[in-house]
């Protein structure tokens, strides 16, 4: 009986069945050797000698191959078609070697199929070939880099910038890109400008609306209407004008179907469509290409699923046109089969795009086997798979200007309809816009102006990465391979390099940090070029055209030097470079928070890096450089923040919301010394508009005048919560919506605090009450979670709110 080796229990369940009793089908349970992790795994003063061991959780697995391989005559290694898979078949037989479980008589097999069903797997067992060492050893030279570059930067980096958790080949670029944004997104400064658009009536009474585009016989480029004033002049003018239509314009255009999905472009259409994490799309794909139950039979649903190829077979495709003309009819298929030949940067071996394996298996058909994930990635592979070998859709485009009798000005729109949906039958990519019709009109047709909207608006900053715009981005530059873009996105969050807030990527002060020490120090290889050059020379080696030792030679010698220059570097001088680039994301601003005085600073202690402030000993506030964004009081949105919500109309000044140590607050102006007001802890910072913020800046406020003193009552919000200011006073406030106290509730309160057992003097410039109280042991002032004894004689009609705060102070004094 010949074996046949696979890496997962699924994929043999569903490969057993389509075998006689010729094969028994075992499990590797995926990669049976690694490097140790450990020193000398690598050793480039020995050629780069490797050394392997078995990895403890394959032990098992080794003992039953062992068993199966003592009784056959052949070996079929059917690991995934990559070169990971090819390396895992290579592992194997040196594993059995080494155990002499089997001897040169033995036949070995290696055969590959990008999907798993009855004939694909008999084809493949009818034309096996040798391992190709190739493959093999590129897989080696990926793997032998990335140990190199972990096992000598990494402990580097624990000494320079203690805390550090590891530095990686391709992670490390990954996380420059997420830092690099970030950056982008601090340095970025938001400008105003206003919109035009305008309402009109054509000559049958239908409405329609068109934008400002030319004014004077000048294009308006998107920030040229600057402030509310222009805009207002702007719409002086266009009103006093009579205005009929100059031009108009038909064309047709053609939308071609999307391209069959690829690792990335799966990964980033789960994530946009379906909201999959890039690690949970790979999961379900890899249980639907392995096989699911459908009926008593194990099916393999879809195409292997890490593929950087566009290709799809002809016969795969003959079997989408048949269902395309019998679901649809023939005039949703072209003229002639779509064959996609595209290629992503650095695309390695050739394998087919994602698909279904059999395509008349439809969502429909098979979703009460499937378990919810699975249908919808399942239906998004089928939809997109038949879209790509349908006809393309025609869209009729309309363009209208819009002129003033004058000339001075011109407005323009646009509009769209479907003449044909084609693909779109099946399959809109989340991009495509609705259509959108205009009236029917014509060239010199008046037109009444009916109303004119100017809007506000403020440019925005580039967006941060989400997991698909990740992934696109590193498959851009040509970094990673679809095999690892999800463990590379695991890897910055499991280090606590980067988190995701909103579903969308923030880099921790670490991360920030290693990424700065990195960019500064090692800067040739975080560089993207030098990143996606070194796949290029794996992809070399794959295909023979240079040895694997080579590259890893090339790589080392200077690399080293790089290491050992800067392990003789002094910490400071590291730090100081360190400092000028961090931008310390999650803070107001540099200034301490507690002296308001000295500057945050960057230090090593024996903890690890921590950014302290520059007037110690006077001032000892330090911070811990937190490994994520979880900091106390954060919300997940606070990655929205910094938020600009539009102009203050009396000051024109830009009023922001903002994240700061103790919570969400309101500014006026971009000067760190602008007005503040803190936010409650049960507002919704998403929920600030413009309004609301005016109306938090308007606090403190006047409410009304006390009956007997004829004396202000303010209300207000301090760090500790709202308060009642009188007769300069201070009074816990208890409700929440503080603009809605009457005066009759400011009075009860002023005057409940004034007399009993517990007499309010008001509160600290903190918001915190300070009362006298009775006690066991005679009278005493409170304060928070601070009580000052009087002593029993003390006349406690002689205590103000002036005299009980220095009595706080001098014990908090006392205290440290």
């Amino acid at each position: 009986m010949s074996i046949l080796v696979v890496e997962s229990p699924a994929k043999a369940k569903t490969i057993s069945k389509y075998l006689d009793n010729k094969f028994r089908v075992v499990a590797s349970f995926g990669h049976v050797r690694d490097l140790p992790a450990k020193n000398g795994s690598v050793d480039p003063n020995s050629d780069f000698a490797v050394k392997y061991e078995i990895i403890d959780k394959a032990e098992k697995y080794i003992k039953e191959l062992v068993k199966a391989a003592a009784k056959t005559s052949a070996i079929y290694l059917a690991t995934d078609p990559d070169r990971e898979g090819e390396a895992i078949a290579w592992h194997v037989i040196e594993v059995l070697k080494e155990k002499k479980a089997i001897t040169d008589k033995v036949q070995i097999y290696r055969i590959v199929f990008n999907e798993i069903t009855k004939n694909a797997v008999t084809e493949a067992i009818k034309n096996p070939r040798t391992i190709s060492m190739d493959l093999v050893n590129a897989q080696q030279a990926r793997r032998a880099l990335d140990y190199l570059v972990g096992f000598t930067l990494s402990p580097l980096l624990w000494r320079k910038l203690p805390g550090s958790k590891s530095a990686g080949r391709v992670q490390s670029v990954a996380l420059r890109l997420i830092c690099e944004r970030e950056n982008e997104i601090s340095k970025f400064i938001s400008q105003e400008y206003w919109s035009i658009e305008a309402e009109f009536l054509s000559e049958k009474n239908e409405v329609f609306f068109a934008l400002l585009s030319h004014y004077d016989n000048k294009k308006l480029d998107k920030l040229d209407i600057k402030n509310k004033q222009e805009a207002d002049d702007l719409v002086d003018i266009i009103k006093a004008k009579q205005y009929a239509i100059a031009k108009v314009e038909n064309k047709q255009v053609k939308r071609n179907p999307p391209l069959p999905f690829i690792t990335s472009s799966l990964q980033q259409e789960a994530s946009n469509k379906l909201g999959f994490a890039v690690k949970n799309t790979m999961r379900i794909a890899q249980n639907l290409y392995e096989g699911i139950d459908i009926g008593g039979e194990s099916v393999g649903l879809i195409t292997y699923m890490r593929t950087d190829g566009f290709y799809i077979a002809d016969e795969a495709i003959n079997a989408i046109k048949q269902m395309i003309n019998s679901i649809f009819g023939e005039k949703y298929l072209p003229k002639s089969a779509r064959k996609y030949t595209k290629k992503v940067k650095n695309a390695q071996e050739a394998h087919e795009a994602i698909r279904p394996t059999n395509i008349t298996k439809t969502p429909d058909s098979i979703a009460k086997f499937l378990t919810a994930e699975q249908l919808k990635l399942y239906e998004l592979i089928w939809k997109r798979t038949v879209a790509g070998q349908m006809e393309s859709a025609l869209i009729d485009q309309v363009t209208v200007d819009v002129e003033s009798q004058d000339r001075q000005v011109i407005f323009h729109a646009t509009g769209s309809t479907i003449a044909f949906d084609g693909f779109y039958k099946v399959y809109q990519d989340s991009k495509e816009d609705e259509s959108t019709k205009l009236p029917n009109l014509k060239e010199d047709e008046s037109c009444e102006l009916k109303e004119v909207i100017s809007g506000q608006h403020f440019t925005q900053p580039p967006p941060r990465f989400n997991e698909a715009s990740l992934v696109k981005k590193m498959e851009e530059i040509g970094i990673g391979r679809p095999s690892t873009y999800a463990t590379i996105i695991s890897v910055l969050q499991d280090r606590g390099y980067a988190a995701l807030e909103n579903k969308r990527f923030i880099p921790s002060d670490r991360g920030q940090i290693v990424t700065i020490f990195l960019t500064s120090f090692f800067s040739r290889y975080v560089e993207y070029n030098f990143t996606a050059n070194m796949e290029e020379e794996l992809d070399l080696i794959s295909n023979g055209d240079i040895f694997w030792k080579e590259v890893l030679g090339k790589f080392w010698s200077p690399f080293i030097q790089n290491v050992d220059s800067i392990k003789e570097m002094e910490n400071d001088k590291i730090l100081d470079t360190v400092r000028t680039g961090y931008l310390f994301p999650n803070d107001i601003d540099t200034k301490c928070p507690k002296c308001e005085d000295g500057n945050l600073r960057l230090n090593i202690g024996r903890t690890g890096v921590f950014l302290g402030c520059s007037g110690y000993p006077e001032c000892k506030y330090t911070r811990e450089i937190k490994d994520d964004n979880n900091n106390d009081n954060q919300d997940a949105s606070q990655s929205e923040y910094p938020k600009l919500l539009g102009l203050d109309p009396s000051s024109q000044k830009e009023v922001f919301i903002k994240k700061g140590p103790y919570g969400f607050y309101v500014q006026l102006g971009s000067e760190s010394k602008g007005k503040k007001v803190s936010l409650l802890k049960d507002v919704d910072p998403s929920s600030v508009d413009l309004n609301f913020g005016l109306k938090m800046l308007s606090l403190p406020m006047i409410i009304g005048h006390h009956p007997e003193t004829n004396k202000e009552i303010k209300i207000g919000i301090g760090r500790f919560g709202p308060y009642i200011f009188y007769d300069g006073k201070y009074f816990s406030l208890k409700k929440k919506d503080v603009f809605s106290v009457t005066v009759d509730e400011a009075l009860s309160i002023i005057t409940s605090n004034s007399s009993g057992e517990v007499k309010s003097l008001g509160c600290n410039q903190d918001g915190e009450e300070i009362s006298v109280r009775s006690g066991k042991y005679g009278p005493y002032i409170k304060c928070g979670k601070i009580n000052v004894a009087l002593g029993k004689d003390f006349n406690t009609d002689e205590i103000t709110l002036e005299k009980a705060i220095e009595m706080i102070k001098s014990k908090k004094q006392k205290k440290q």
